[in-house]
């Protein structure tokens, strides 16, 4: 994903993270993902695309820069710990790929608005998130082996993480801005 020439960071990829819909991957110990048949919000994947970017040629292209623009985001994005909502995209997307810790097993029913208090701790887990690049799913993920990175350990909020990342999201500050990558830390060019 990252070579020699800084990753932009620009206003339409942090709109199009804040539309992302985080699902969960159930393989492994889990971890979250961004939801294959409806990543931003819709099933129209490029249509989403199109609507933030006005470019609908390089829609593949720009879906494809997403993984390193959450990497990006998530490391480098500042948020407050609080009670935070959201409307839960999943509530009218198929569950049968992905999961969401939020869905009733027996019914299937999950709930169409969330309210999760966010702490400290799961903002720390949010940005220590491995992200990485499902190319069986054609999206941006969580290593399911080392969601945390080599040699950390599940935490007990660990099942809480994809309420956690969907608020990170949608309400982290972050600006655009250039970034360079060493050591599987992204950082800020000058």
């Amino acid at each position: 994903m990252a070579d020699d020439t800084p990753f932009e960071l620009t206003l339409e990829r942090i709109a199009l993270i804040r539309r992302m819909v985080v699902a969960w991957n159930g393989a492994g110990s889990g971890a979250p993902i961004v939801h294959p048949d409806a990543p931003y919000g819709s099933t129209d994947r490029d249509g989403d695309i199109f609507n933030v970017t006005g470019d609908d040629d390089g829609a593949d292209e720009e879906h494809r820069a997403l993984g390193d623009a959450l990497a990006v985001f998530l490391q480098n994005a500042v948020l407050k710990p609080g009670r935070y909502q959201y409307h839960n995209t999943l509530a009218k997307l198929d569950s049968s790929d992905v999961g969401d810790v939020f869905r009733d097993e027996a019914t299937g029913e999950t709930p169409e608005h969330v309210t999760f208090d966010i702490t400290a701790e799961h903002i720390v887990l949010a940005q220590r998130l491995a992200v990485l690049w499902d190319t069986a799913r054609d999206v941006p993920g969580i290593d399911v082996a080392q969601p945390y990175g080599a040699d950390l350990e599940i935490p007990p909020q660990h099942h809480e993480m994809q309420p956690a990342l969907q608020i990170f999201l949608r309400y982290a500050d972050l600006g655009p801005g250039f970034f360079e990558e060493s050591e599987g830390r992204w950082t800020a060019v000058g």
